[in-house]
């Protein structure tokens, strides 16, 4: 048992490791003298007042007119009808956009082997499977000329779109159609591609 002897020396003890934490590192008074810290800069007195942020000029806000053909705005106000401009046939090594979906264009209905013919008129085949591959389903190309038709090893049907990919992920081409045609561009070039069965 500890006697009163030792529970003293035993606080006595205590409370002088908590008087070595009250250093100035810890924020405490610490044994040094005041003479002996280092004094911080002084504060200048005239320093600028710290610059707010004003805009440049007056923000004018007005809304926006509505898309073409969208007919009576909501304020009342009717905004006349744009007429659509006629098909402009691309002239050749122009890109053009793939064509509009098929409305009864399914994934399992575009299963199956086509014929792709590119902007040159050189034919190849491409098997497009149902086997999945991660998120893509696997796909195959034979005796195509063409160097990113060649590389195709996955596809997928997303949007109405059918998009061919390469090794690592990248889309080869984009196309539109339904399960018998298929009509679209190679991704780099933007030359058209077309599929049939």
């Amino acid at each position: 048992m500890i006697g009163r002897l030792g529970r003293f020396v035993l606080l006595l003890a205590a409370g002088a490791s908590l008087a070595g934490c009250a250093s100035e590192r810890f924020g405490g008074a610490g044994p040094r003298s005041a003479a002996a810290r280092p004094s911080s800069p002084p504060v200048q007195a005239n320093e600028p007042p710290p610059v707010e942020a004003v805009p440049s000029g007056s923000v004018i806000s007005e809304p926006l007119a509505p898309p073409p053909g969208a007919g009576a705005s909501g304020s009342g106000t009717v905004v006349a009808d744009v007429p659509s401009m006629p098909a402009v046939p691309a002239e050749p090594g122009t890109r053009t956009s793939p064509a509009p979906a098929s409305p009864g264009a399914t994934r399992s209905g575009l299963v199956g082997t086509y014929t792709a013919r590119d902007a040159a008129g050189s034919t190849c085949r491409i098997s497009l499977s149902s086997s999945p591959s991660l998120d893509l389903y696997k796909a195959s190309s034979a005796g195509c000329q063409n160097r990113d038709l060649g590389r195709i090893t996955a596809w997928d049907y997303r949007e109405g779109e059918v998009y061919l990919y390469q090794p690592g992920g990248s889309v080869a081409a984009r196309l539109r159609g339904g399960a018998g045609e298929l009509s679209g561009v190679l991704a780099k070039s933007g030359a058209p591609l077309t599929l049939t069965r």
